[in-house]
């Protein structure tokens, strides 16, 4: 049964938690790739401001061949992944604290190139 983006928002919203205010959120649907090095990936550019700790959430939809990765850039450089590449393991979020106001990249991709539906969410959690 397909389920409703809004209920799949709503849901996605709920697990990043009560501590948080939503600000955004990202839907992104993506074919498989035979390319497991380079899988496709949905982009997004965010702004994100100086001290201020934001929480990034992504819930995989129901049905989905992989599980989703998120992953924030600031130009080339990774400086936040709820993927642990050492463990294999995937979290639900991650936050992260903004140290420089500006444009940032927000990567959701699914794990192994495989294909998906995925919700990402943005939320604010406090000023430093």
């Amino acid at each position: 049964m397909a389920q409703n983006e809004t209920e799949l928002i709503d849901r996605c919203v709920s697990l990043a938690g009560d501590d948080v205010t939503y600000l955004k959120d990202f839907v992104v649907k993506l074919p498989a790739s035979r390319n497991t090095s380079d899988p496709p990936a949905a982009k997004n550019s965010i702004m994100l401001r100086k001290n201020t700790v934001y929480r990034f959430t992504v819930c995989t939809v129901d049905g989905s061949d992989g599980e989703a990765i998120i992953k924030l850039f600031d130009a080339d450089q990774m400086l936040a992944t709820n993927f642990n590449p050492t463990s294999g393991k995937i979290y639900q979020s991650f936050n992260f604290n903004c140290s420089r106001t500006g444009p940032y990249t927000l990567l959701i991709s699914f794990k192994d190139g495989k294909k998906g539906r995925a919700i990402g969410v943005m939320s604010y959690v406090r000023r430093q």
